[in-house]
């Protein structure tokens, strides 16, 4: 089995929530509201502020050639978004407002003064990021796979089945489009109805 025991519950490409130190630092800033599909910065484009999640989800995504995006990374309430951009020039991806999302703006020198100046919060920093790392880890392991059955049959075993309409979020977290998920689920239904159907005829017999 590629998947290892640390990577259990691992919750994927939702970095944990960071804690009360930290979120403090961003008490006073100023917030922004972006509706769903809106967009709060483009890939390669300078990094001058760091954003933490009020309200509502930002997915990270990158486009592929085939026109579907892959999510890298979905930050909901309480979570930093792009944490690696604390020590980069310019963001490595799109990032994408799912539904009516509130953020609040931070300069990045702000944040990084703080977290020199609060260890409390730095360390609390430091442990959100070791869960994201696993995670990330995790979804690596995903989409080194090749089949869209074999990478499903993973994400399942970490998290098992999503709620009702969130199947489209799996596509994009396993990297496939939601046409090949669904004929996926589909296939596995006939499968599964043919096994129920034979074991009747048996039982019958």
């Amino acid at each position: 089995m590629f998947l290892e025991t640390p990577y259990q519950n691992a919750t994927q490409f939702c970095m944990i929530p960071i804690m009360s130190a930290l979120q403090s630092i961003f008490g006073d800033a100023r917030e922004r509201t972006i509706e769903p599909g809106g967009v709060l910065f483009r890939r390669d484009e300078s990094i001058r502020s760091i954003f933490l999640v009020r309200v509502g989800t930002v997915a990270l995504e990158r486009p592929l050639a085939d026109g579907t995006a892959l999510t890298l990374h979905r930050a909901s309430e309480g979570t930093i978004i792009a944490e690696a951009s604390l020590f980069a020039d310019k963001y490595h991806c799109d990032a994408i407002a799912k539904e009516h999302t509130v953020v609040a703006c931070l300069q990045r020198e702000v944040l990084l003064r703080s977290l020199a100046d609060q260890p409390d919060a730095a360390l609390e920093f430091i442990k959100a990021q070791s869960h994201e790392l696993q995670s990330q880890r995790a979804r690596v392991e995903i989409l080194r796979l090749q089949r869209v059955a074999d990478r499903l049959d993973a994400w399942l075993e970490l998290h098992g089945e999503p709620a009702v309409g969130h199947w489209k979020r799996v596509a994009e977290e396993i990297g496939v489009s939601s046409p090949a998920l669904y004929r996926e689920l589909a296939q596995r239904r006939r499968n599964s109805f043919q096994g129920s159907c034979r074991r009747t005829t048996l039982v019958e017999t």
